[in-house]
């Protein structure tokens, strides 16, 4: 007899941050300035660089695709969870749950793989630099690109399939902030070890080949900047490396903390305030990570200025 996967359940209601009423409204402008500073940020970069024709380069073809993606994924987030310290009950429903949980996996796959091809970008500048310009070629960025996409695509799709397997019965209360992975397995009535498998393996595809491919990058620029004789050199090197080591510690480190340890050890209560580290400081500190330490960034934002001013 074939299982019926019909869930009851036509809407969730999202339990937000906090249950505590005297938080509420200091909380909505507290994230609603986070939520601005990211828009702000993240536009302001991604105008930067399309203006500026000195950072019509693959290293910055792959940031400005990065933004992007920070200000896609904040936005899918943000508002909806703004709407829980303003309202009584923050519903949401089935198909717009699924759609936000779609959307949320696909730049978070995406943000993962867009840091692998910057790593890839970083070795062939460095490892091979006379062939830095055929090797990372445009067509070459392009199909990076597209590889990045595709693996957002694969990711959200292999999740958010798994989700709509699932059967939801009485309790709709999602205890969490935004429709998320394991808190939607918990309020499942029939999820199964098998449910549990398929996330930790497309989790640990999303997380574990970008982290192994950045890896494997470093160690071979590791390697060749140790070779470099002058100091002058391999400050040079290193510094145009570190941006790139930050934004890639901050984003995989709270990620692995959130998703590649079992729910028992982790508390969803506690998961709650980890995954605001990915959800909301990653994107709005990586474009202040990539510009402040980044004298291209500024000599654009110098010239930008000035073109507006003098205009």
């Amino acid at each position: 007899m074939a299982s019926d996967n019909t869930s009851s359940v036509t809407e969730f209601i999202l339990a937000g941050l906090t249950d505590q009423p005297g938080l509420q409204s200091s909380l909505f402008f507290l994230f609603l300035g986070f939520y601005l500073v990211t828009v702000v940020g993240n536009l302001g970069l991604i105008t930067l660089i399309g203006l500026n024709s000195h950072l019509h380069i693959p290293m910055y073809f792959f940031l400005f695709n990065l933004s992007s993606v920070d200000f896609s994924f904040s936005t899918a987030i943000i508002p909806k969870m703004l709407m829980s310290f303003v309202s009584k009950k923050n519903i949401i429903s089935y198909e717009g749950c699924m759609t936000q949980l779609f959307f949320f996996c696909f730049f978070i796959f995406s943000e993962s793989f867009i840091l692998s091809a910057m790593a890839y970008d970083r070795y062939v500048a460095i490892c091979k630099p006379l062939l830095y310009t055929v090797t990372m070629s445009p067509q070459m960025c392009l199909l990076l690109l597209l590889g990045v996409y595709a693996m957002g695509v694969f990711g959200a799709t292999a999740h958010t399939g798994n989700m709509l397997f699932l059967t939801f019965c009485a309790n709709n209360r999602v205890n969490h902030y935004m429709c998320d992975i394991l808190p939607l397995l918990e309020l499942s009535c029939n999820s199964s070890y098998i449910n549990l498998l398929v996330v930790f393996i497309v989790v640990t595809i999303g997380i574990g080949v970008p982290i192994v491919a950045i890896f494997v990058s470093y160690g071979f620029i590791l390697s060749s900047i140790f070779h470099i004789s002058s100091t002058e050199g391999r400050s040079k090197a290193f510094s145009t490396c570190s941006s790139h080591i930050i934004a890639v510690s901050f984003f995989f480190g709270s990620g692995a903390f959130m998703y590649l340890k079992p729910p028992s050890i982790l508390p969803l209560d506690q998961g709650k305030v980890s995954s605001l580290f990915y959800t909301i400081f990653v994107p709005m500190f990586n474009p202040l990570i990539y510009s402040l330490r980044n004298k291209d960034v500024k000599l654009a934002l110098k010239k930008t200025l000035n073109r507006k001013i003098f205009s």
